[in-house]
């Protein structure tokens, strides 16, 4: 579809239902004009091309938070901020990228795809998610992007798996008919983490971005995660989700994330198996003074977050599916302590007096224990970054005035779930 009908399709009524479906009722008009704004950008660049949009959301982890690594459960979902982008295919060896966001333009020869030496930054992460495509047997080709993300970066909320998923969508879209499914996409992109960018990541991320809407994963078996939707909206409880940016972002804490799996692989180990999902939570407690000596207590703390957290997601989704929305804020609420207390990952032992997450999680308990209602925890892979709270609509402004106050102007976002992943916007109309 070339440039001028792209803008006319975006005035649609179809495109307006579409707007709401991503971002919420009342937003349409402002993601219109995001989109057109990104498609005028791609033609001053590239011209009158027949041309896709795509868009993949940010994900926000509701409970399992750091199990899915040791091929755990979680619940997860994706959200109303988005990773967008305009692409067409050029017929050529080329991929060339324009990101408006992060004022980045590069271009990728598919001759090569050997990863830098630092193993960093987007073009070595882009380099891997198409050398994933070829792992995987797909195809791959040359394509333009122009690109623009509301993903908060560097914050626990997925924006560098928004990016990835939506090249994913590109890439099978243009180049595979539209073949591979979304499990195939969060390997890819577990792929491109792990071997172009020497991040020890799980699956959680790329899942929740790829497939959308609120989803419990099961990753026992990690080639074939079992995926199931819960039909839940936290508005009809009257709850809103809030995504709290406490400062210090957590760019440069991969040692820290990486320790993460690794000691939970480590009490595994003294097992004779290589992750956690693979040993009873009683067996290390039979064996407890032999598995700390050979695997660390913070490893051991580490791997009884792992066995109480996925309790903790079970009876979270059995809540839900059952209507009972304060037993689920009860075990957040548990979920929050566990990652605090067991798994350790608040703040960073290297600088320890950088605290900007547990300061924002006491103000927000402190706020939820006045006024009796509410959950909250840390969000996503911790040491620094956001905080998730949950709390009744009738509290949200008095919470962000609050919190915004204490933390920074602007710290604080009001979130939905959206029931789109990572997908071809043209072809969900």
């Amino acid at each position: 579809m070339k440039v001028q009908e792209t803008l006319q399709l975006l005035e649609s009524s179809e495109s307006k239902q579409l707007m709401a479906k991503l971002y919420g009722i009342g937003q349409e008009e402002e993601n219109i004009l995001r989109y057109q704004k990104l498609v005028k950008s791609y033609e001053h660049i590239f011209g009158d091309q027949d041309i896709a949009l795509f868009t993949s959301p940010g994900r926000t982890e509701i409970s399992g938070n750091h199990t899915d690594h040791n091929h755990g459960k979680v619940l997860a979902g994706s959200i109303n901020l988005d990773c967008v982008g305009v692409a067409a295919k050029n017929d050529s060896q080329m991929v060339r990228i324009i990101s408006e966001t992060y004022n980045q333009d590069f271009t990728i020869d598919l001759e090569d795809l050997t990863p830098g030496p630092k193993m960093a930054g987007t073009i070595d992460l882009t380099k891997g998610l198409l050398n994933g495509f070829l792992e995987m047997g797909c195809k791959i080709g040359g394509f333009n992007a122009y690109i623009t993300s509301n993903v908060i970066s560097a914050a626990g909320v997925s924006s560098s798996a928004a990016y990835e998923m939506l090249l994913c969508a590109m890439i099978n879209t243009f180049f595979n008919e539209g073949r591979v499914d979304t499990v195939t996409y969060a390997h890819i992109g577990k792929y491109a983490e792990n071997r172009f960018w020497n991040k020890a990541s799980g699956l959680l991320d790329q899942m929740a971005c790829a497939v959308g809407g609120l989803i419990t994963i099961d990753f026992l078996v990690p080639a074939n995660p079992v995926v199931e939707k819960i039909d839940f909206d936290f508005a009809s409880a009257g709850y809103s989700l809030i995504i709290v940016q406490t400062g210090k972002g957590h760019a440069d804490l991969s040692a820290d994330y990486s320790a993460v799996p690794t000691e939970m692989k480590k009490v595994a180990e003294y097992f004779g198996k290589e992750v956690l999902a693979e040993v009873k939570e009683q067996d290390v407690i039979d064996q407890l003074p032999a598995v700390r000596q050979f695997a660390g207590d913070r490893s051991v703390m580490r791997a009884f977050h792992f066995f109480e957290e996925n309790k903790k997601v079970e009876r979270e989704v059995a809540a839900l599916r059952e209507g009972r929305f304060e037993d689920f804020l009860e075990n957040i609420t548990a979920s929050g302590n566990s990652s605090w207390k067991y798994l350790q990952n608040c703040y960073t032992n290297s600088n320890y007096q950088e605290q900007g997450i547990t300061v924002t999680l006491a103000l927000t308990e402190m706020f939820i224990q006045e006024k009796k209602r509410g959950a909250c925890r840390i969000h996503g892979g911790g040491f620094a970054g956001v905080i998730m709270a949950m709390l009744p609509n009738d509290l949200v402004e008095e919470y962000t005035a609050y919190i915004e106050k204490a933390v920074g102007e602007g710290c604080a976002y009001k979130m939905s779930i959206r029931p789109y992943g990572a997908v071809c916007w043209n072809e969900q109309l």
